[in-house]
Order: C-alpha cells, then structure tokens, then sequence
C-alpha cells in the first residue's frame, strides 16, 4: 500500500494529514493523485461518499496553486452548501501549513457582502454552490478566467438538483487550458455529457464497481402498508437502542411532522431541511457531530454533503424517486471501514424498486419482520439491564449514601425490587406497545395472516403518512424545447403562487410539456395562478393529471389525502419520570 509520500504530495501537505492522523491513503487517492500532479489531464473519478474523494482532488489541486499569484486558481463547485462548507473545512486543514494559500467558500443562504470582503480580499481558492458562484461572477466580484483547476464535485448530485444551465454559464467563463477534474458516486447519462462536452482525453478511475453501494453496508426492508409507516419507523428506531443515524424523507413538510413527532415523544432528534438558516443548519449539525442528537430527519439535499462517520444507520422513509439518489443515502454510514445498515420502509406495491436496487448496489435487500410489541419490549429491557450492568459505580461517593438506600430498600424482597426498578423506566414501554398489532404486509398488498400479536389496534399508529397521498400531480404546456428545467419550473410555480413554497415531488420535463408534483391543497390556486402568464413567449397553461404511468410503486400520483384523524404518539425511549435520558 502507497503512503501519501509516496504519491508525491509536498512536505507540507505530508504535515497537515499527519495532523489529521491519517496514516495511509485510502484507494481513490491512490489512484487520482499522481494523474492530478503529474499531468495536466482532464479526469473523471467514480467512488463512493466516504471514501475519500475530497483528499483525493484536496490536496494535490493545493500543490499546484501558486501562493504567490492572488488570483482565483482552483474552483470547486458543489451541489450543496453543507457540502461546500464541508469542503471548504478541509481544505483549510489541508493548507494550514501552506504559507500565503486562501480559501473561500461562496453558498447562498449567508450574507453575500461578507463573501465578497473575503474575495476581494485576495483568495486562491474558491468552493462554491453553482447558483452563488454564477451570482457572484455576474457580479463581476468572481474572476475564474484564469483556474488552473475546475473540481465538479458530486456531479451527479448537480444535475439531479437542476444545475445544468448554471454549471453551461460558469464553465463558459473557464479557460480552455484548466485541468478538469469530475467526481461523482454514479455515472448516469448526464455525467457522460458533461464529460464529452468540456472535457479533453480525460482518464477514468472508478472504485468498486459503478452505481454501486458500499460493500460494508447491509441492506434491509420491511414491507408495511403505506398508512403504517410512521408507526414503522418508530418500531425501527425503538428496537436499535444504539441507533445514531439519518431518517430520509422526500420533502420539507414530512422532515417537520416526523421530526415534530419524535421529539414530542421523547426522542433525541432534530431536522435538517432547506428551510434552515446556515446557522440553524451549523447548530443541528454540531449537535448532530457530538451526538447530543441520535437521530437526524433530513431531506437528501439538505444531507449532502455530511460528514460523520460513525453512523450506524440510514433509514428510508420513503425509497428516493430516483433510485440513483439509494446509492448517496446508503453511503452515509459504513464509512471509514465502520459497518452499517440501510433499512427501507416500503409499501406492498414497491417490490420492483427493490429488485431494481438490488441490482443497481449487486447487494441482496434482506426482507426482515417487523417485530411485535411483545419483542421490542423485550429488547428494550435487556438493553435497560445491559446499561444497568455496565454502568460505572463511584464507590467512595456511593457508599455514604448507600446505608440510607438500604433502610429505605428492606422492606422489598429481591424480585419486588427488580420488578419496580424496571417499571421506573419501562412502563411507557409497556403501556405504548400493549395493544400493537402486526404491521407486516405481503407483497401482494394484503396484511400477513396469523399475525403475532392479533391485529389489535396500535396506540401509536399515525395515519398522516401515506405515501400515496403525499401529492397531487399536475400537467404543464410547457417543456424542453421552451428552455424549461426543474429549477425554472418551481422558480414558475413559487412566482406564480406569490412566493409561496410548496414542497414538490417528481418532476419530469418532456420535449413539449411537463408533469409534476406538489403537495396536496394548491389545487385550485395553483390552476388559476398561471392565467395569464407567459415562459419565454408562451401561454401557461395547468391541469391536474390523474395518473403517472412512469411510476412504478412510487405513490403519488395525483390523489388526494386521506384526512384520517392521527392517533396519539407514544413509545418514546428517552424520558423517563420526566427527563431525557441521553447515552452516549
């Protein structure tokens, strides 16, 4: 195995990853950074989050900046500003003992002036979201016409999210002599245009095999009827005590009435979504890091771009509309040769997405049952005792407090005391699970027979959340060939309905029209909104569409919500007589 030596980095550079204790480097570096130092190029790396890509183009593209030059010589641009904060963190440990080398980071959502001061200020170095960057170079604040070097970092994740108009601006500004360097977890169509289009006899090294999912990462479903997933989901979570992972939703709206949800129900959790402030984003993530949250409801943009190593769970709420965006979520835990599990909440109607998965990461999805309440009870209680038993007893302290417990204790035989020191924190346990019924459904849409506990009504059960009523589904006139792109059409939508925001789903931009959809209850608005407006020339025009022949098993299309009344909340597994208990 090469050591970063090895690989030519300079002595300077050699310190900083000494600093950050990393000892060998890991298999895309070895492979990227001697094609990125020795020659000038063009490269396209395919590999997995958590393995090492940002010290991959990081360091050798700060080998070759010229500190001495104050102008703008490597842009890394990012889909996201978590992401690019991320980025920008590292770089900054990896220059720290490269004397006179500056790094910016520029993404919306924080005070451009303040960007501006630090460009104007003399940076070498600029990472980037694309819609900030194109802002601020039509701005004329951010001169990339002389970067030895262009980083399209998560590439893919970029035209997933719309950035290809941005991206066609930036580039055009670039000069054609710059070494191109295009990371990227998956390669679909999209990839291999950017590719042939602005970039010249690139070499090609790929990590594993393509699209694919990490290899220490196990994947796991539970097959439950659409109306039962939330109540799923709290059964997941409660039978993983040790759970410190991501909950991944489709939209803005279902982060906050989860995260509401487990929070009021005594779990140690918060949201990440595209609502938040940077600094609301920077406090959850802190928290987040120290593990002062356990679990993380999040979006998949806002996710982007995290960087934790020692998750031991991701869980699907929903399977993402492009399954491409399965392989990112996935690779959030079993990083830095940590294990970890993906578990997938699906609906009787979603088997097809799982084969699809299964070949798209060469990994089988195990179909695991959804445990009884009689089970997690159980679990729960040997973890209680497991946390009993392991806990460390200060003797000196104890001890003078210890004849006292004792008078207090004589009168409960051994069994008694066991008994009432269970109940101290197991009786919401007890109580919420009582009555649970059997969540498991077969793949033929029906519950499974002969359930374990009897088909009783769950007190937990929460009907909100059904994945075929999660949007309406609307037709617009308007398409490809009128320069219409995902990001045009909710900039449209959110104009038309006067800065209102709805939380949209799939979207899918044809040659001559478009469908997509929006969170139920714009109906009517929405229709009548767009009278009377015109994109590049042309009439809008809005129907609802009732069917969406393109999605298999998804939900969605177009149907209304149920309106069931919730059911009551419960089964927490952090408070206890009135406080949270919080393991680290």
């Amino acid at each position: 195995m090469s050591t970063f030596k090895e690989l030519g980095l300079q002595q300077e550079l050699l310190e900083a990853v000494e600093l950050l204790g990393f000892e060998t480097p890991t298999q895309i570096q070895q492979e990227a950074i001697p094609i990125i130092l020795d020659s000038q190029r063009d490269l396209v790396a395919l590999a997995q989050t958590g393995t090492g890509k940002t010290g991959a183009f990081g360091l050798p593209s700060i080998q070759k900046v010229d500190p001495e030059l104050k102008t703008v010589q490597v842009l890394i641009l990012s889909p996201t500003r978590e992401l690019a904060i991320q980025i920008a963190k590292d770089m900054k440990s990896y220059a720290k003992k490269v004397k006179g080398l500056t790094s910016v980071a520029v993404y919306g959502g924080a005070n451009i002036s303040t960007q501006i001061k630090a460009l104007n200020n003399g940076a070498q170095v600029v990472i980037g979201t694309p819609g900030r960057t194109l802002d601020l170079i039509k701005r004329r604040k951010l001169d990339v016409r002389h970067i030895r070097t262009l980083v399209l970092d998560e590439a893919d994740e970029m035209l997933n999210m719309g950035f290809q108009d941005d991206l066609d601006a930036i580039l055009a500004d670039t000069p054609q002599e710059k070494q191109t360097l295009l990371f990227s977890a998956t390669m679909p169509k999209g990839i291999s245009k950017i590719a042939k289009k602005y970039m010249h006899n690139a070499q090609e090294v790929e990590v594993g095999e393509r699209n694919s999912g990490a290899k220490n990462v196990e994947h796991h479903f539970y097959m439950v009827q659409a109306k039962d997933r939330f109540e799923a989901l709290k059964r997941t979570v409660d039978m993983n005590p040790e759970i410190y992972g991501i909950i991944f939703c489709r939209t803005r709206r279902e982060t906050q009435d989860i995260s509401k949800k487990l929070t009021k129900d005594g779990y140690d959790v918060d949201l990440l979504n595209g609502d938040l402030s940077q600094s609301q984003r920077d406090e959850v993530m802190d928290r987040f890091r120290t593990k002062d949250l356990q679990l993380l409801v999040a979006t998949d943009v806002a996710a982007r771009g995290l960087d934790v190593d020692s998750l031991t769970h991701v869980i699907n709420f929903n399977l993402p509309d492009d399954l491409e965006v399965y392989v990112h979520r996935s690779g959030r835990t079993g990083r830095a040769g940590n294990s970890g599990i993906s578990i997938s909440i699906v609906h009787t109607r979603e088997m097809r997405r799982i084969k699809s998965l299964e070949k798209m990461v060469n990994k089988e999805f195990i179909k695991k049952e959804m445990p009884s309440g009689e089970e997690i009870c159980a679990i729960r209680m040997l973890d209680l005792i497991d946390t009993v038993k392991e806990t460390k007893v200060n003797e000196e302290q104890m001890q003078k407090f210890l004849p006292q417990a004792l008078e207090k204790l004589a009168d409960l035989e051994r069994e008694d005391l066991i008994k009432h020191f269970l109940s101290v924190e197991f009786n919401q346990f007890l109580e919420y699970y009582k009555d649970s019924r059997d969540l498991n459904a077969s793949a033929k849409g029906g519950r499974d027979r002969g359930g374990r506990d009897g088909g009783r009504n769950s007190g937990g059960s929460d009907r909100k959340y059904d994945d075929a009523s999660s949007f309406d589904r609307y037709f617009i006139n308007v398409g490809r060939r009128d320069g219409l792109n995902p990001v045009r059409l909710m900039g449209l939508i959110n104009e038309s309905l006067n800065g209102q925001k709805p939380d949209f789903g799939k979207i899918d931009i044809q040659n001559n029209f478009s469908f997509f959809e929006v969170e139920p209850g714009y109906e009517n608005s929405l229709i009548q909104s767009v009278k009377g407006v015109k994109f590049e020339g042309r009439d809008v025009a809005i129907e609802t569409s009732d069917k969406d022949p393109g999605r298999k098993g998804g939900g969605g299309g177009g149907r209304k919500s149920s309106g069931r009344k919730k059911g009551k909340g419960g089964g927490g597994f952090r408070k206890s007589s009135g406080k949270t208990r919080k393991r680290r």
